[in-house]
């Protein structure tokens, strides 16, 4: 329970290729894109990644270090589609589990608790379950005798999470309008990675906003890294909103151009690079 602090590099250290890794964050916001890009910089590969997906897919896929992807969608929110995900899709790159947001949710939700799996109308009557042949239903044993899907646990070998602040010990505060799901993801893995704008004394925490944004406990959490803008290009509300120029910049830009340009240094020459075209 003492300091957790490390750099990006030294949290990456410690994943190995094979591992399955959440990603926090919801589409184009809020992403831990320093823990993102510390990884590309790494050998780490054949990663399984369940995300809600945004540019930290996109990128681990135009790479080729995603096995498979266990998502519910892909989207950097001001472009519905992520375009590198897409490239990567399409050439066959890797396995795809796509299903229901809440069915998402539910998974993360079991694997939090340690359960196998938890009922969820979410996929009944969808092609959700046509295209997932393995998913299996249940029947409440009570006498309404519903049927139910069983989402199966999404337990991650590690997960990777960005907040608006933290203190030393590893607990993780959010600011903005929505937590989305940053505590599910820590609580449903092994070990839980939280980069964060600032590191910041405990008692600070809660002077300037409530107790509920205490989002994170230190209890589930491995390492804490200081990135300042490290959800860039992302959003994180309210500390910055999304840099839109940047973003369509991503997207248009082959990805090899666009990693040798932004990705071939450490994350100084990253925001030296971005800031200069911003």
């Amino acid at each position: 329970m003492g300091d957790k602090t490390m750099t990006a590099e030294e949290a990456v250290s410690r994943l190995e290729s094979g591992m399955t890794l959440g990603i926090g964050g919801w589409g184009s916001r809020r992403k831990p894109m320093a823990l993102v890009r510390a990884l590309l910089r790494s050998q780490v590969t054949d990663l399984t990644v369940v995300s809600y997906g945004g540019p930290d897919v996109g990128m681990l896929a135009a790479a080729g270090r995603i096995r498979k992807l266990v998502t519910a969608f892909v989207t950097l929110d001001s472009i519905p589609l992520e375009p590198h995900y897409r490239a990567a899709r399409e050439r066959g790159a890797f396995a795809l589990t796509e299903v229901d947001e809440a069915m998402f949710l539910w998974g993360l939700r079991a694997a939090a608790n340690r359960l196998p799996f938890l009922p969820v109308r979410a996929g009944i009557g969808s092609d959700v379950m046509r295209v997932n042949p393995g998913l299996r239903t249940v029947t409440s044993p009570y006498e309404d005798g519903e049927t139910f899907v069983a989402m199966p646990a999404l337990r991650l070998d590690a997960a990777l999470v960005h907040v608006n602040r933290a203190d030393r010990l590893g607990n993780g505060q959010y600011l903005g309008p929505d937590p989305y799901f940053d505590d599910l993801f820590c609580e449903a893995a092994d070990t839980a990675y939280v980069s964060c704008e600032r590191i910041v004394d405990t008692a600070e925490l809660t002077k300037a906003a409530p107790p509920q944004s205490l989002l994170i406990g230190r209890h589930v959490v491995t390492g804490v890294v200081e990135a300042p803008d490290g959800a860039h290009f992302t959003s994180c509300a309210p500390d910055y909103g999304r840099d839109e120029a940047f973003q369509k910049r991503y997207a248009t830009t082959p990805w090899p151009q666009f990693a040798a340009r932004y990705l071939a240094g450490d994350e100084a020459a990253y925001r030296a690079a971005a800031g200069e075209e911003s």
